[in-house]
């Protein structure tokens, strides 16, 4: 190992009572995407009590900071994203939230005070300190993704970042454990809206009109067929219709109907081709019944696919670590999306999730759910794998 297990873990049990609290702070005063105002203070009180220098406004409420080490030349990056979700909480717990309607439900106040623990210990051992960290705190993960804006304005330079990790909770995985996915661990995705239009008129005479109900409908079944019958079964795909909203009145023949719905996938060439089979099975069926069809696109998030060097890196250091039987690989990637997809795009990033569910509960809270709970004993898993995960990186050539 490039560093000393028994002091980090001295180190992180020291800090964890502060960063406990930050956390039910936050988690008290939860913030939506591009909103993040009292958490970015927060954040920037933290580091301006450890004199960490940063940057703020950033993407919004986004923050930069950076602890710099003996070299410059040799760095590693950490992300944490800040945002809640429109989700009234229903935890029970004394430290629930207190902004109605809005709740941390996917554990960004685990992943922010948890990259704020590891900050004061960095700090703390900033002399010894082999290279250069820069720490994100990204905003908006929830809805226009933070990550893209981040990196366009420049958080990966100056000095410039080549590899960068970051965790995100799991209450499916038991608190103590951590989980790798090799290769791709979340899918690019792709929404669209489709707009089925033909001629309204009185539901007594319905061949004075064009009923979209029909087209609109087959359009629903035949959608699933470009999965079913186009892509092979070995490959994942997903096409999924969200909503389905037509008519007025009972007695009114419809005249337009819109769908929604999201396409999800790793490769992003098949994402472009499906594209087009969307459009040409919508704009066809719904001609066929004499009817039209409006397609529009808008491509979300793209893959997010880890980087084998760190994964071989990184991994068995933490092993060594947590131990072989609290580590757990993923035989599957989720179709799930998350905007860190954008710092694997051109740097070697490594995501990683981190277990939050009480061992001895038979049942778990899913992510985005009013009753999510994660155990607080995760955030000292969560410090103790980001701080490895670094000082490996920072002493490696990769």
């Amino acid at each position: 190992m490039y560093f000393d297990l028994e002091r980090l873990h001295k180190q992180v049990a020291d800090v964890f009572d502060e960063v406990a609290a930050f956390r039910r702070d936050i988690h008290m005063h939860p913030e939506l995407s591009e909103h993040e105002a009292r958490t970015e203070t927060k954040i920037c009180d933290w580091l301006n009590a450890l004199d960490i220098p940063y940057e703020k406004g950033i993407a919004g409420h986004g923050i930069c900071a950076t602890i710099y080490g003996q070299r410059t030349d040799k760095t590693a990056a950490i992300r944490a994203d800040i945002d809640a979700l429109p989700v009234t909480e229903q935890t029970g717990l004394p430290y629930a939230s207190q902004n109605e309607g809005v709740m941390h439900a996917c554990g960004h106040d685990m992943h922010t005070s948890i990259l704020l623990g590891v900050a004061k210990i960095l700090k703390a051992n900033q002399a010894s300190l082999p290279g250069t960290v820069r720490l994100l705190f990204q905003p908006s993960e929830e809805t226009i993704g933070g990550a893209r804006q981040m990196i366009e304005v420049g958080c990966l330079q100056d000095p410039d970042i080549k590899n960068i990790i970051a965790l995100h909770v799991a209450p499916n995985i038991d608190c103590g454990k951590l989980e790798f996915v090799k290769g791709y661990m979340n899918a690019a995705t792709c929404e669209f809206r489709l707009t089925v239009k033909g001629r309204s008129c009185h539901g007594a005479h319905p061949d004075g009109g064009i009923d979209v109900l029909p087209p609109a409908c087959a359009i629903v079944s035949g959608l699933q067929t470009i999965v079913t019958r186009n892509i092979p079964p070995t490959t994942p795909v997903i096409i999924s219709i969200g909503t389905f909203h037509s008519g007025t009145a009972s007695n009114i023949i419809s005249g337009e109907a819109t769908l929604e719905g999201t396409l999800r996938t790793f490769d992003l060439d098949l994402r472009d081709s499906i594209k087009e089979r969307i459009r040409k099975m919508a704009e066809d069926t719904a001609s066929s019944y004499g009817a039209s069809c409006d397609v529009a696109f808008e491509d979300g998030y793209p893959s997010l696919k880890n980087s084998d060097v760190l994964f071989d890196l990184l991994t068995p250091i933490m092993e060594d670590v947590f131990g072989k039987d609290n580590i757990v690989y993923a035989d599957v990637p989720s179709l799930g999306a998350d905007d860190f997809a954008y710092f694997t795009q051109g740097y070697q990033g490594l995501y990683f999730n981190l277990g939050t569910h009480d061992p001895q509960s038979a049942t778990y809270d899913s992510l985005h759910n009013e009753h999510f709970a994660p155990q607080e004993d995760a955030l000292r898993i969560g410090m103790l794998a980001e701080l490895a995960a670094v000082y490996t990186i920072l002493n490696s050539d990769v």
